[in-house]
């Protein structure tokens, strides 16, 4: 019996049996070929949000199809503003990223969120005109609208239409 727990043979023996038991922890593990994305409800972050600014708040009527909100979050911007922070997986699992916030001087909050300060031009999404800038070592796309009260950035690695898709569901809720 000593032969089996000795030298090479032993060693043999304790590596067949670990692999064997690894194979068939993953044989009988249940494995998922399906895609995750947490889903994660902002409407509570959006109301506390309203209730510390001057303003309405700006959200979005309803999410785009295919879109899953998966990050949100209240920040504190420069000279103390509060900025308004929704991440969302976009329907062609990209990334972007709304934000929202009062913080002066408005250019700079868009240059920070944008990682740029370079306007590219401008595209109209239901009427509105809204300033396009993109950062092309990130890959990143922004679209920018400058409003009297408030700064609105939707940003992330989605395209161009998908911001614009996002931007159409944008509307300004009443202040309170």
């Amino acid at each position: 019996m000593r032969r089996f727990t000795d030298g090479f043979y032993g060693y043999a023996v304790a590596l067949f049996v670990c692999l064997a038991g690894a194979g068939l922890f993953l044989l009988v593990t249940p494995q998922s070929r399906e895609e995750h994305i947490p889903r994660l409800d902002y409407s509570i972050t959006v109301a506390n949000f309203g209730h510390e600014v001057p303003y309405g708040v700006w959200a979005p009527r309803q999410d785009p199809p295919g879109w899953v909100p998966n990050s949100n979050r209240i920040a504190k911007g420069e000279n103390g503003a509060q900025v308004l922070h929704l991440g969302y997986a976009t329907a062609k699992r990209e990334h972007a990223m709304f934000a929202q916030s009062d913080e002066q001087p408005a250019a700079g909050f868009a240059s920070r969120m944008a990682n740029t300060d370079k306007a590219m031009g401008t595209q109209q999404v239901g009427g509105v005109t809204w300033e396009k800038r993109f950062r092309e070592d990130k890959d990143q796309r922004t679209l920018v609208r400058f409003l009297p009260e408030v700064t609105l950035v939707i940003t992330g690695t989605a395209d161009w239409d998908e911001l614009a898709q996002f931007a159409a569901q944008l509307h300004q809720r009443p202040q309170g």
